[in-house]
């Protein structure tokens, strides 16, 4: 009777302890995808010191910032479809530990090569913590109200890590060495994987037939192929070297479909795209940073090189718009409940598309009145979109493909942002480079040379010297407000054919799901101890 009472009260503990302790697994989740986003941006402010120090080439630099977000995109499938299959919580827990590895290693690399190797394995890391942290919480929070709530704060924490990493890479960059944009990572780790091996619970998918490996190798190749295009393109490059990635990544990714679709037990059930919500979902999240990650790099560089101010000041500019994305993340909750799916990711289009068009009337001079309103109403307005279609998404995945749709989550959000950086940087460029022509005194290979970029009009400005040197930096900075303004107007565009492209999903929000593949006690198990008891 006594074994059968203590076997009772473990139980009983057990299932309170799980429902009390939801949300210290979200705590932990949040702590591990900001780790992921500060890392993503925190080495944009540094670009200038490691140049300084380490002077890598043009090529070697590129791959320095590129190659991180590169393999975390490309490997995302591959680690979210292992998560479902040999444990969520494992593969993240891997990937704490290497992350933490791989940021010592850059923090104290001595060469460009270093650097680069390590970047790549922090990517790897990334790649495995990224979509456990969202399949976990699909797992921990079965019901979807709850569920929705988890989500908000998880994508605010997002948006604070996205926004944060240039603030504190500027503040780190004014009192220690570049290496120290990594080092941050170091004591998050620490903490992180004690706790998380201690607090996290383990859930996995149906088990049912092999892992697809030659399928996750087929998706981490294509993948890998495509967003290496896509981002050269994106640099302006139209070369062979930027169409044989486009079409090699291409061809595999079609493979991979068709081995997806014969598979009795596939590596990605692809019948989740026959559901209308779920592959809206992921169009919207596509729209959204395509229409919004290249603004983000043209208004750093509006604000650095136009205004003249310095990074940390142009982190603290930003501030608004982080303050109002936490915001939406955590009123979006309630918003979902209140207007459902269709209204809320719509309206969120809409209401980015007020802000993106506001924006426009930045000209040379510091507005801030403009840029504070524009960054709340643009950071409100992007969350408020992110957040319904990340919650739509997951919410129509099977609970056992939760690895799998939340890698697809991860890499249309990376695959949306590679597009809109080529996109709007070409659109930027067509925008920007006429103005430069025609220059008094400018002779016409400077005149080219300047039309490359802004930082580099301002150097040719700088060796040419002189009422040359004066008229070429004022044209630059027209021409770039101008190319500005037209960027702005096509994104305004993109935005609101993402208001229209929401209208295809649920009006309302759904609840009343059963957790599956948690390893918490069952209600009925706990039920027949009571009795027992």
């Amino acid at each position: 009777m006594s074994g059968t009472t203590t076997a009772a009260d473990a139980l009983r503990r057990r299932a309170a302890g799980a429902g009390a302790n939801r949300w210290v697994v979200l705590v932990v989740l949040c702590v591990s995808l900001l780790l992921v986003a500060l890392d993503a941006t925190v080495l944009h402010v540094a670009v200038p010191a490691v140049t300084e120090d380490l002077k890598p080439g043009a090529i070697e630099l590129l791959w320095i910032v590129d190659v991180y977000p590169l393999v975390c995109a490309s490997l995302l499938i591959l680690f979210g479809t292992l998560g479902d299959r040999v444990g969520r919580r494992r593969v993240l827990l891997l990937g704490y530990g290497l992350f933490g590895v791989a940021s010592a290693a850059a923090a104290f690399a001595d060469s460009a090569q270093v650097l680069i190797l390590a970047r790549a394995l922090l990517g790897v890391g990334g790649a495995m913590i990224m979509p456990a942290t969202l399949s976990i919480l699909r797992q921990v929070f079965p019901d979807r109200r709850e569920r929705a709530l988890a989500i908000g704060i998880w994508s605010a924490v997002a948006a604070v890590g996205a926004a944060v990493g240039p603030l504190l890479g500027g503040f780190l960059l004014e009192h220690f060495w570049w290496g120290s944009v990594f080092l941050v990572n170091i004591p998050l780790m620490l903490i992180s994987l004690p706790i998380g091996r201690l607090l996290l619970p383990e859930s996995k998918g149906d088990g049912k037939g092999p892992w697809d490996v030659v399928g996750a190798l087929l998706a981490a190749a294509g993948l890998f192929a495509l967003v290496l295009g896509v981002k050269r393109l994106g640099g302006g490059e139209l070369d062979v070297f930027t169409a044989v990635p486009l079409v090699v990544g291409g061809v595999l990714l079609v493979l991979f479909v068709r081995r997806q679709r014969r598979l009795t037990h596939p590596l990605v059930d692809l019948r989740m795209f026959a559901r209308s919500a779920f592959t809206t979902s992921v169009g919207c999240i596509v729209l959204a940073m395509l229409a919004l990650v290249g603004l983000e790099l043209i208004a750093a560089q509006y604000l650095q090189l136009v205004l003249g101010l310095s990074p940390l000041e142009t982190g603290l500019r930003l501030l608004p718009l982080t303050i109002a994305a936490m915001a939406a993340g955590l009123a979006g909750a309630r918003l979902l409940r209140r207007f459902g799916p269709r209204r809320m990711v719509s309206a969120g289009f809409c209401l980015t598309a007020v802000a993106v068009l506001l924006l426009t009337a930045m000209g040379d001079a510091d507005n801030t009145g403009l840029l504070v309103c524009g960054f709340v109403l643009l950071g409100f307005g992007l969350e408020t979109t992110l957040f319904g279609a990340y919650e739509s998404m997951l919410s129509e995945a099977p609970p056992e493909q939760a690895g799998g749709a939340a890698a697809i989550g991860e890499t249309s959000y990376q695959l949306g942002a590679g597009i809109g950086i080529a996109l709007l940087g070409s659109v930027m460029n067509a925008a920007y480079t006429p103005g430069l022509s025609g220059v008094s005194g400018v002779p016409e290979s400077a005149s080219r040379s300047a039309g490359h970029s802004l930082g580099e009009a301002y150097e040719v400005a700088g060796r040419l010297g002189g009422p040359a040197g004066v008229a070429l930096r004022r044209a630059a900075q027209d021409s770039f407000v101008h190319g500005l303004h037209v960027t702005l107007l096509v994104s305004a565009g993109l935005l609101l054919l993402g208001a229209v492209m929401a209208l295809r999903l649920p009006r309302t929000m759904q609840c009343g799901e059963a957790p599956v593949g948690v390893e918490l006690p069952a209600p009925r198990e706990v039920a027949e101890s009571r009795v027992s008891a």
